[in-house]
């Protein structure tokens, strides 16, 4: 009997199955809290939290996780030094510390502009060592032809033991500019990789796991740990990806919309015959375009951890005109803080009538994530804050009389920025404590909170908390409805669109006798709903859109199922252009007739896909050929335009 274990490191939980790989049953499952300050703690935890393991049994470990993503967000990672070959440098700002233009690059023909500079190159080297950790190498058209990227890699082994990117390994796309962006953030993320991956073997070891390691890529299928070391931007949003493969494996249903419902966000992805839409375009992350292919999938703002807020809005006979305000901001909830500090209730349940807090709420509370190296690397009023936190999380009034009755708004923001401190407040989770939908944690400290937001605005606990589950059931239908708005190419915003007010109350509103109209909407998919609170909203969510809503078994640790199961699927891509000139990855060659060009292409395109297939785990892949050809019709006849021939190697490691 084997075992696969399977892990997905989502921004709350740390999520762990063991799964049979012959039956594809789940034997055991568990949940740590994340620990963003350091993720093997919390992954450590998890697998502890699964029992007693036999470990010689455990023949591959499966790791989904947001650390890729959240590193590019946050702008974390190695210094990058940026080689640019070409005439000119991409327009646009550009992810590197230092660049450099160096002469050479190729048409679209793939012919070079002139021979590269190597002593400029070399040069440039010189320059650049001791200022960056790793290099990009990105040249003009080096997908028409590779050949100047791969001379400067190897003249720069030659004279500099560092980590290199080519821009041409990761991109088959045309786009000089997001080429270039893409191989910047994966020379940045390879040192975060290398950590995790370290941190997450020795983890491993300890437990005596001496299995495999596979990384989940963004598009839901599997690459080897090696793979993962040289392109670690491809694990760009596989924990959304993991979401979608386990969702249909856990039902097996062909056609299906699948909604994550996680801590921080709420993550939509629409499955058809048993695939899903890719995003063709490249993911977008932290606001750089890349070429790397992602599912496409929805992200929206809302989670367990949705900061709930109270706009202070004004009164009109008593009534207030403010709003209520869901996510996206993720933080701790009242009710799972205040089972590791209790003290919180007491500071809670001492706060009566409305109190103004500068950028932020009563109801707000801090605590200590990790305690800086050093208090002298701190300004004054940040010390002062982790010293008033030092023997536990307090709220916000509590922490301003330990200040002296003030402190800083901009130590809080930038503590909380460096992960120093967290914030603890009203959230979706609480709202489930308090109406009795949830009875995991601390129910007192989501009283309390329902409590003082209520007062903030306006009325009883019990109503404010009812009204917090029907904004947010509210939030989940129209993230539904905005998903396959995007899908069919529109690019409005359904919570922005004032146009949009007109169908709210015929859609929500309980009561639609005094209405004018009322309206039925029917979704032409089922719902496979997974994440820990589901249970709680998505069926209204299924009544509201008139469809069936499906939570299956293990729908809590969905992610981590599709770590678990996932395939791997290694691709290469090549093109012939007019004159049967091939551009592959192995270089620019040309041919006499187009039946040579493509048999070449079939021949090293497949020896290389079964190559990388195999180097992952797969001993007899499965090919699958895809065959584009663009032509056009003329006064003349038909004129081939380009013929690009994509080669897929798949199979369980």
């Amino acid at each position: 009997m084997a075992y696969i274990l399977g892990i997905d490191t989502g921004g709350t939980f740390t999520d762990g199955v063991l799964l049979d790989f012959e039956e594809k049953v789940v034997l055991a499952k568990a949940k740590a809290f994340t620990t963003p300050q350091d993720l093997t703690i919390g992954i450590k935890e998890c697998i502890e939290n699964l029992g007693e393991l036999e470990t010689e049994k455990v023949r591959m470990v499966c790791l989904s996780t947001t650390l890729a993503t959240n590193s590019i967000v946050e702008g974390r990672g190695g210094k990058v030094g940026l080689i640019l070959i070409g005439k000119r440098q991409p327009i646009g700002d550009l992810p590197a510390h230092k660049i450099a233009l160096v002469s050479g690059g190729h048409n679209l023909y793939g012919v070079p502009f002139s021979e590269l500079d190597t002593q400029e190159l070399t040069r440039v080297i010189a320059q650049m060592k001791g200022e960056v950790d790793t290099l990009a190498i990105s040249g003009n058209l080096s997908i028409r032809n590779p050949a100047h990227e791969q001379q400067a890699k190897d003249i720069i082994r030659r004279q500099w033991d560092v980590p290199i990117v080519c821009a041409h390994e990761l991109s088959s796309k045309l786009g000089y500019y997001a080429r270039t962006v893409t191989a910047c953030l994966n020379a940045r993320l390879l040192p975060i990789i290398r950590d995790l991956l370290g941190a997450v073997k020795s983890v491993l070891i300890e437990k005596a796991i001496l299995a495999p390691v596979m990384v989940v890529k963004g598009d839901g299928s599997l690459i080897s740990e090696q793979t993962a070391f040289e392109k670690p931007i491809e694990t760009i949003l596989s924990g959304p990806a993991a979401s979608v493969v386990g969702a249909t494996f856990l039902t097996g249903i062909e056609t299906v919309l699948t909604l994550d419902m996680g801590g921080t966000t709420s993550d939509i992805g629409i499955v058809k015959n048993k695939r899903w839409r890719m995003n063709e375009q490249g993911a977008m992350v932290g606001g750089w375009r890349t070429h790397i292919n992602t599912a496409e999938i929805s992200t929206f703002g809302i989670g367990g951890d949705s900061s709930i807020r109270v706009d202070a809005g004004t009164y009109v006979r008593g009534v207030n005109q403010g709003k209520l305000k869901i996510g996206p901001t993720r933080v701790w909830p009242l009710s799972v803080a205040s089972e590791r500090y209790p003290n919180l209730v007491e500071e809670l349940r001492s706060i009566e009538g409305k109190r103004a807090v500068y950028q932020g709420q009563a109801v707000d509370c801090w605590m200590i994530l990790k305690h800086p190296q050093s208090l002298e690397s701190l300004r004054l009023d940040e010390r002062a804050i982790i010293e008033a936190l030092r023997d536990g999380a307090h709220n916000i009034l509590t922490l301003e009389k330990r200040l002296g009755g003030s402190h800083s708004p901009l130590a809080l923001k930038s503590l909380e920025q460096a992960q120093m401190i967290g914030r603890i407040s009203f959230t979706p989770t609480d709202v489930l404590h308090c109406l009795g939908l949830l009875r995991k944690w601390n129910v007192s400290a989501a009283l309390e909170g329902s409590r003082i937001l209520a007062i903030e605005y306006g009325c009883s606990a019990e109503k404010f908390a009812n009204y917090c589950l029907e904004q947010i059931t509210k939030s989940l239908t129209l993230s539904v409805l905005q998903s396959l708005a995007s899908k069919q190419g529109h690019t409005f915003t359904i919570d922005n669109d004032q146009n949009f007010n007109f169908l709210d109350e015929p859609i929500f509103k309980q009561t639609k006798e005094d209405l004018d109209f009322s309206l039925k909407i029917g979704l032409n998919y089922p719902i496979v709903a997974i994440g820990a609170p589901v249970e709680s909203y998505l069926p209204t969510v299924g009544e509201l859109l008139n469809t069936q809503v499906i939570i299956p078994e293990h729908s809590e640790v969905a992610n981590a199922v599709g770590a678990a199961v996932g395939k791997v699927s290694e691709r290469v891509t090549a093109i012939i252009k007019p004159g049967y000139k091939v551009h592959a990855p192995w270089g620019c060659e040309g041919y006499m007739m187009i039946e040579d060009a493509r048999n070449s292409i079939l021949t090293k395109g497949k020896e290389r896909a079964i190559e990388n297939a195999r180097q992952a785990g797969v001993n007899n892949p499965e090919i699958t050929v895809n065959h584009d050809v663009s032509s056009c019709e003329t006064d003349y006849g038909k004129v081939f335009l380009s013929e690009a021939i994509e080669i897929i190697a798949s199979g369980y490691p």
